[in-house]
């Protein structure tokens, strides 16, 4: 029997929202479910031969109208992860997270944690003086790890924000790229940089920099140093060894609070060295104060072919491993 269900919204530009350019977040839940959704004025129909799917689809244009209330505009990775999360029955946690905004940047544009995973990262770094921030690329780590140092410094919590990578080749050697030690070295640290033009706009980072309010460093800098009152992220950490890794947890001074990023998926280091994020994690994350954050493809929020990419590579590594495992025990 069919069943049909109608969502009343208070405004046009609601519904266009909810549907998108083209219909097309409109389509992905009719493709998902097997329902039909068609809109007339402020009114959307919701209908179908399975009465659960029409429920849960109802559900989902109700969240996006919420979300479109409160947000500029609904991407495709906003409704792709609404219906992931709709299939986990997890979609009410998704519902509080456009309450929370960490900061606004120059140009008037609020950074909110865009997914269940990323608001708990969020919190993690609140309530703790270091949290490993573990994930893929696009999970927003750094991101929101930036977003939080900008808002301790405003609101005051510290005094300056100290953000760290290891210099540690990718394919290329240091010494035959052209320029200086800070000109061969920028490059590692322009992702960083990025973010922070973004959070306070190029000449209020230029006006940090000058004032020693802020510092990008690489993570060599850091040795011999107490770094008291401050917001210091370690990035890529991942491409740490033992030795630095402990090096730099070991610099956290009074009033600090220190955020390590990292995919322990994509280590850069020679053969045969460890990374000092994999050994840190089972170090010390049992510790009072310190907490960890593990993101995962369904954090991604870049393209949504990165999240089929990543799980895509998830899928051949685990594969591979089990292939290994089975070649050991016949050996």
């Amino acid at each position: 029997m069919k069943s049909e269900v109608s969502v009343f919204c208070d405004d046009v530009e609601i519904v266009s929202k909810i549907f998108g350019a083209g219909d097309v977040h409109a389509k992905k839940i009719e493709k998902h479910l097997g329902v039909t959704i068609v809109n007339r004025d402020l009114e959307i129909k919701v209908s179908g031969d399975d009465s659960d799917k029409v429920i849960k689809a109802v559900a989902l244009v109700k969240h996006l109208a919420s979300t479109a209330a409160m947000c500029e505009y609904i991407d495709t990775t906003r409704v792709d992860y609404a219906i992931a999360m709709s299939d986990e029955g997890k979609l009410s946690e998704v519902s509080g997270l456009d309450n929370e905004c960490i900061c606004i940047t120059p140009k008037g544009k609020p950074i909110k944690p865009k997914t269940v995973g990323q608001k708990k990262y969020v919190e993690a770094i609140r309530a703790n003086t270091v949290n490993f921030g573990v994930g893929p690329a696009g999970t927003g780590k750094t991101y929101l790890a930036v977003a939080m140092a900008v808002t301790a410094l405003r609101n005051r919590e510290v005094n300056r924000i100290i953000l760290t990578r290891p210099a540690v080749e990718a394919g290329e050697k240091l010494g035959f790229l052209p320029g200086d030690l800070q000109t061969k070295i920028d490059p590692y640290l322009r992702p960083l940089y990025d973010a922070l033009y973004e959070m306070l706009g190029t000449e209020g980072f230029q006006r940090h920099l000058e004032k020693g309010t802020i510092e990008v460093a690489p993570l060599a800098y850091m040795r011999g140093r107490t770094l008291d009152e401050a917001f210091i992220i370690l990035d890529e950490a991942q491409n740490t060894t033992p030795e630095q890794m402990k090096m730099f947890l070991t610099r956290l001074g009074f009033g600090s609070k220190a955020v390590v990023t990292g995919d322990i998926t994509q280590v850069d280091l020679p053969d045969g060295k460890t990374s000092g994020l994999k050994q840190a994690l089972r170090i010390i994350s049992d510790l009072e104060g310190v907490s960890v954050s593990y993101l995962s493809s369904k954090d991604v929020v870049r393209h949504s072919l990165v999240t089929k990419i990543i799980e895509a590579y998830e899928k051949f590594d685990k594969e591979r491993e089990e292939r290994m495992k089975k070649y050991k025990s016949i050996k």
